[in-house]
């Protein structure tokens, strides 16, 4: 197949777009995946958005934004802040090292939409605390009423070892179970148990839809934030993931939906 389509990882047919947007529809929260730098990943989170909204209201969480940011993210839907103001709040150069012009379309589509915005992330200290000591390092009043992460599966664990370049020659990790590595992977489950409980937070019965906007490291083989949610009592998601026409197909078994950008 060629040019921008959707299919289900493993299945040999495309998906028409109209039935991807109607399954989402229906879920209790939906994972928009990206590569940070990627404009056209980006393009393609708010068409995917747009087509959501027009089915349902939506909350959008972004994992570029610390949950203690979530007052700025209502100024900025409720029109308070210019766009300058906006950034300079929300701390961007500090919260973010990605350029602001690729994520400005999303914010501005929450803006002139009304759409309730979320910061999904905790504090970066948290991550690397947990990550070299584990949940008992560090304090209750410190943790920013994360509960300990779920151990990830196997499939998850292989695929973030391969992601990060591990096992490659001159690296000191040899396998996915190495003590180095498990460190690492501690500390990434604190971000997506932070996401989780950010969205599990918002969830409401009959409430609008939660699409969260996350880095498709966290999304992927059945691990991360929708694994996490699994944990905390939301099962209802839906996990998509883009990816340049250049690239291989997804295995099966890495999302819900994949899209095959043009």
């Amino acid at each position: 197949m060629t040019g921008p389509f959707w299919y289900r990882p493993g299945a040999p047919d495309a998906v028409p777009h109209a039935t991807v947007l109607e399954d989402m529809a229906g879920a209790e929260v939906v994972l928009l995946g990206e590569q940070h730098d990627r404009a056209d990943m980006h393009r393609w989170q708010l068409h995917v958005a747009a087509g959501l909204l027009a089915r349902r209201p939506l909350i959008v969480g972004f994992e570029m934004f610390p949950a203690r940011l979530d007052p700025v993210l209502s100024e900025w839907v409720a029109g308070a802040l210019t766009e300058e103001a906006f950034l300079e709040k929300a701390e961007w150069g500090t919260v973010w090292g990605f350029p602001a012009d690729l994520y400005l379309p999303l914010f501005r589509f929450c803006r002139e939409t009304g759409t309730p915005m979320l910061g999904l992330n905790c504090r970066r200290g948290l991550v690397s605390e947990v990550g070299k000591g584990g949940w008992e390092s560090v304090r209750e009043e410190d943790r920013e009423g994360l509960t300990p992460a779920r151990p990830s599966p196997e499939a998850y664990r292989r695929h973030i070892f391969d992601l990060t370049g591990n096992g490659q020659p001159g690296r000191s990790d040899a396998d996915p179970d190495s003590p180095r590595f498990s460190r690492f992977l501690r500390a990434q489950e604190v971000w997506d148990r932070a996401f989780a409980t950010r969205l599990v937070a918002a969830v409401r019965p009959d409430g609008p839809l939660l699409v969260g906007i996350v880095g498709m490291g966290h999304l992927a083989y059945g691990g991360g934030v929708s694994w996490q949610l699994a944990d905390l009592g939301v099962t209802d998601v839906r996990v998509a993931i883009p990816h340049s026409a250049e690239q291989a197909e997804m295995k099966s078994g890495a999302a819900d939906y994949a899209m095959s950008l043009a």
